[in-house]
């Protein structure tokens, strides 16, 4: 089985990868500029970074399935199953992973854990200390999708004793413990917003500058699903004239995020590389490729891959 994986991954990340894959198994990791080098004898592609399109798929000779992680917005599912090829994501399994950085996210905001680490660390005067923050008891937590990821975090939040409210567009998604609202309530109602739901053509820019208006001036925004939902240029102009509190991002429009991002500039935001999802900084997640692996053992048995996204025949 030769298996191409596109992406960043540096000298130990590539080794941790290659080791959880069987060991006759052909395993390549290049970057997104040189998948064109390889793509043509790859039987299974898992992308970070590139689009899965026509103009791809043209040139993959043998690819027999698109395994992805959670999201597949980059991926054209149509193109690939004219082509006969399986197109798999792994929804669920980076949950926890994703749900634990969320609230990691929210308490380093509300603790300001990052700017008291910086303090001490210069060496200020701490009779001089000055900042503002607060508690997550009692505050709501409204959560944008209520599948995997979301009820997870709804689980954490409970712990902190948070009010908890979940919107979801399958509106037959229902909940016993949280409340379940429509959209423009949660965001009305939510002093925390986290967005876990995918991109699709609905939910992209659906943060806009509409959207943030609507939210308390001192909530919090909090992103990991992917950067297109949230119009980046409408969050800066509102973060920087004090329309929400402020904004914990994990996912950009653009990826790597620019050097020259305005969100690298502003004390209301907290930033992360895209590593909710991973443990480590070694990109590594076993469940995530232990499932990669059952999923590719799958279509080599001429088996149905789980959570296909296409519906071909086996």
């Amino acid at each position: 089985m030769n298996v191409l994986i596109i992406g960043y991954f540096n000298e130990h990340s590539k080794q941790r990868v290659i080791y959880s894959f069987p060991d006759h198994w052909k395993i390549r990791i290049v970057e997104p500029e040189h998948v064109d080098e390889f793509i043509s004898d790859a039987d299974v592609l898992i992308p970070e970074h590139i689009k899965v399109n026509e103009a791809l798929l043209n040139k993959a000779r043998n690819l027999k399935c698109v395994q992805t992680g959670a999201g597949f917005d980059n991926v054209d599912i149509e193109a690939c199953t004219k082509r006969k090829i399986w197109v798999s994501n792994a929804a669920g399994v980076n949950a926890n992973a994703v749900a634990e950085h969320i609230m990691a996210l929210i308490l380093g905001y509300y603790k300001n854990i990052s700017f008291l680490d910086q303090f001490m660390k210069n060496r200020e005067d701490e009779t001089k200390l000055e900042y503002v923050g607060g508690e997550l008891l009692g505050k709501t937590i409204g959560t944008i999708g209520f599948g995997a990821i979301g009820s997870r975090v709804a689980e954490l939040a409970k712990a902190f004793k948070m009010q908890v409210l979940a919107y979801d567009p399958n509106k037959n998604i229902e909940s016993d413990d949280v409340e379940m609202v429509d959209l423009n309530t949660l965001i009305k109602n939510s002093d925390v917003i986290t967005i876990n739901t995918f991109l699709n053509e609905s939910t992209r820019n659906l943060v806009d500058k509409t959207f943030l208006n609507k939210m308390k001036n001192d909530a919090l925004l909090v992103n990991t699903a992917r950067g297109p939902i949230v119009c980046e240029d409408d969050l800066i102009e509102a973060l920087k004239n004090n329309v929400i509190g402020g904004a914990c991002l994990d996912v950009f429009t653009e990826e790597p995020l620019s050097l020259d991002s305005e969100l690298r500039t502003l004390n209301n935001v907290i930033i992360t590389p895209h590593t909710a999802g991973m443990p480590d900084g070694t990109k590594f997640h076993k469940e995530r490729y232990r499932y990669f692996v059952q999923n590719i053992l799958k279509i080599q048995n001429n088996e149905m891959p789980q959570n296909n996204l296409n519906q071909l025949k086996v």
